[in-house]
C-alpha cells in the first residue's frame, strides 16, 4: 500500500464522502475516471490518488473501461474515522 498523508485536501476527503454514501462510480483501468452523482469528478488526479494510495477500489469487477461501483477500503474507512476527542 502506498504511503498516505494524514492531511489530504478537503477536496480529496469529501470525494471519500461521496463514495461512503454510495454516490461514485469509477471506470475499471489502471488510471481510473471517477464519477460523482453521474457527472465525471472535477479532479481527476484526486480520484487516481485516492485509488493508487488504496483509499477506494471498485466494489465489483468490470471489463476495461466500464464503470463500476466504488467502495470504500479499510484504510479509507480509518481516513474517514474521526479522531477521538483527548480528555481534559
Amino acid at each position: 500500500m502506498s504511503p498516505v498523508s494524514p492531511d489530504l485536501p478537503a477536496r480529496a476527503l469529501a470525494v471519500l464522502r461521496a463514495v461512503a454514501a454510495g454516490r461514485a462510480e469509477m471506470t475499471c483501468s489502471c488510471e481510473p475516471d471517477l464519477f460523482i452523482d453521474g457527472l465525471a469528478c472535477c479532479d481527476q488526479a484526486i480520484a487516481r490518488l485516492l485509488a493508487h494510495a488504496e483509499l477506494i477500489c471498485p466494489a465489483r469487477p468490470g471489463a476495461l473501461g466500464q464503470r463500476v461501483p466504488v467502495r470504500l477500503t479499510a484504510a479509507g474507512h480509518t481516513v474517514l474515522r474521526p479522531e477521538p476527542l483527548e480528555a481534559a
